[in-house]
């Protein structure tokens, strides 16, 4: 097998086992993380509709002449920082993190970081 769809399978199989016990409710959505080589994606989404709340990305339009030349670690905490500010903006202030299948380091934590440091509480 591949090296690359090797450690694609364990990060989803990671994220399964994660996502049995964090489950994003109306009072306290869900803080999800993706993260890519080049890009890192945070969204709010409340399980129990379905429905994504708010998202942010370094591709966003809001975001992507910010984060343009910045490190990626920078570029998280910057994505983490207007996912909080977005989701302040439509009363939320309670999340749970779902770090994705990902370890808690680096770019994630940055994200976490940043949505901390923008006024969400998780």
């Amino acid at each position: 097998m591949e090296l690359s769809a090797k450690k694609s399978r364990q990060r989803t199989r990671r994220h399964r086992r994660v996502r049995k016990k964090v489950v994003g409710s109306t009072e306290r959505p869900r803080l999800s993380v993706f993260r890519s080589l080049k890009h890192i994606y945070g969204q709010i989404v409340d399980d129990t509709t379905g429905k994504t709340l708010v998202s942010a990305s370094t591709r966003s339009a809001e975001l992507r002449d910010k984060v343009l030349g910045a490190k990626k670690t920078d570029a998280a905490r910057a994505v983490g920082q207007h996912v909080a500010e977005k989701a302040k903006a439509q009363g939320i202030e309670l999340v749970v993190f779902d770090r994705g299948g990902y370890k808690y380091h680096g770019r994630v934590k940055a994200l976490a970081e940043g949505a901390r440091k923008g006024g969400l509480g998780f």
